[in-house]
């Protein structure tokens, strides 16, 4: 799914471009400007919900960290209940953990071990969908908590680095739902 060309639009021109950012060489797509708009945060968040109903989700999880930004709202836009993936060591009490590789080296996100369960039908929310290693990791998470994943939405895919084709294998047929591709 795309977003509608007018949503399409008004979030697009909310999105920052910051050349050379975190590194020389890298195109920063910084989000800030559309959290800082009301009526784009809004309009996102509304579609984000939507998303929620048409995929039947009951709960929302949200990625580290600017996930959490756009998924706690829409759970609340959505009427359901919100789960933070955080990386290894952040939350308190029994946590269960997923490690993934990145480019050099791996990593570890977490969630708490009573968060998700049988039944449970769960959308993941992030920003940006890039490589794919963390929104797999989620997904395998979810997963080996006894939830279904109802699938994965994003703002923004960037279609050039394949994170969607990482991730179909993992989805097992859930959706990837990308509301702009650049």
């Amino acid at each position: 799914m795309s977003a509608p060309a007018a949503l399409r639009e008004q979030l697009l021109s909310r999105i920052a471009d910051v050349p050379d950012y975190p590194k020389p060489g890298v195109m920063f797509k910084d989000i800030t400007p559309l959290l800082a708009d009301p009526a784009a945060f809004g309009a996102l968040t509304d579609a984000f919900a939507e998303l929620c109903a048409r995929h039947r989700a009951d709960k929302v999880v949200g990625l580290e960290a600017r996930g959490f930004i756009l998924a706690a709202p829409v759970a609340v836009r959505a009427g359901i209940g919100f789960v933070p993936v955080r990386k290894a060591g952040k939350l308190p009490g029994a946590t269960l953990g997923q490690a993934y590789e990145l480019e050099y080296g791996t990593a570890e996100i977490e969630i708490h071990a009573d968060a998700l369960g049988p039944g449970d039908r769960v959308l993941v929310i992030d920003d940006v969908l890039a490589t794919g290693g963390t929104a797999d990791a989620s997904v395998q998470l979810i997963r080996r908590a006894g939830a279904e994943v109802a699938g994965l939405a994003v703002l923004l895919e960037l279609g050039f680095l394949d994170g969607r084709q990482r991730l179909e294998p993992g989805l097992a047929g859930a959706p990837l739902e990308a509301l702009i591709t650049v």
